[in-house]
């Protein structure tokens, strides 16, 4: 069945690769994006030009404008009359979120709520929710699962997801929303923020300018590629679970360092980094356990480090020759 799907945040990191698995299998996908500065606005600009070259044929439209509209937001509903809502559009950045909480929370609860109010009155009754595995916060509880209380978040930004994971569950109490939270771990790949580790790591070793790598890499993260996330979400798109919080990792965490030494591998050349104290908002390990998502998707993540690091470092050099094209 052709599903008509309202994708927020497509022209993003995870949004555009969602787009094009999307509406390359024949869905209807209508994408809403803000192209808001936290980084530069023509990287996303970039990434749906990647969405159209990816899927040539999709129905897909871009609808510019922001979570927060509500008039938008209704307007969208009334008209296509969605049958899923995938909601990936977020305030992004744990660090960064100490620095301005009040609007992570306006976008990333206002917006959820703007949502979710929306799929009740014109009865869309399915929602796929980005969350984060930083909402487990310094949880001892190894590995991460999704019956951990995951009251003790270390910023802002994880406590607003955490707090939309609460709200879509009143929703679905009240309202027999189904809502889905899926809890992603530390995605990585083409198109990837520039504030990324991964990004920054490429970057460092093609300009030789060091990276600032806190406590020198012994930190571990279980580092999960973008096309084994995507493939989580699709599967949540067909999928009405009622409510659930489900992890997407790769349920194998490596040391910061050992995720550069893939890229190393695969460059034959060294990263040049300097060491800097970990952020208080950071946590010294993430790990996943995904049986929850096996189960109840048929999640398998299939993308390891080396594989990994070669697509990244492959598109990371297509897109910088495309910036010295233009």
């Amino acid at each position: 069945m052709t599903l008509t799907v309202l994708l927020t945040g497509a022209a993003g990191f995870i949004g555009s690769h969602t787009a094009v698995a999307l509406a390359a299998r024949g869905n209807r996908v209508i994408g809403l994006d803000n192209f808001n500065p936290y980084y530069d606005p023509q990287r996303k600009r970039a990434n749906v030009a990647e969405i159209a070259a990816e899927a040539p044929a999709a129905d897909f439209r871009l609808v510019e404008g922001d979570l927060r509209d509500k008039p938008l937001v209704e307007r969208l509903f009334a008209e296509h009359r969605f049958d899923v809502v995938v909601h990936l559009a977020a305030m992004a950045g744990v660090r960064a979120s100490a620095d301005d909480p009040v609007t992570y929370y306006d976008v990333n609860l206002g917006g959820t709520l703007t949502l979710l109010e929306a799929a009740r009155a014109y009865g869309q009754g399915r929602i796929v929710f980005a969350s984060t595995s930083s909402a487990y916060g310094a949880t001892t509880r190894l590995p991460f699962r999704e019956d951990d209380p995951a009251d003790r978040p270390l910023a802002p930004y994880p406590a607003s997801k955490r707090a939309a994971e609460l709200l879509g569950h009143a929703y679905h109490h009240l309202y027999r929303t189904s809502f889905t939270a899926l809890r992603f771990f530390t995605v990585y790949g083409p198109r990837g923020r520039p504030d990324m580790l991964t990004y920054r790591l490429v970057d460092a070793i093609r300009t030789g300018v060091p990276l600032n790598l806190y406590e020198g890499g012994r930190m571990a993260r279980d580092w999960t590629f973008v096309s084994d996330t995507v493939a989580g979400i699709v599967a949540a798109v067909d999928a009405a679970l009622g409510y659930e919080i489900v992890n997407l990792g790769r349920g194998e965490p490596a040391l910061v360092s050992d995720f550069l030494a893939a890229f190393e591998r695969y460059t034959g050349r060294k990263v040049p980094w300097i060491e800097a104290p970990k952020p208080e908002a950071d946590v010294e390990r993430t790990h996943a356990d995904i049986d929850k998502a096996r189960r109840l998707l048929g999640y398998r993540p299939s993308v390891g480090l080396d594989e990994g690091a070669r697509r990244m470092v492959e598109w990371y050099e297509r897109a910088v020759a495309k910036l010295s094209e233009a």
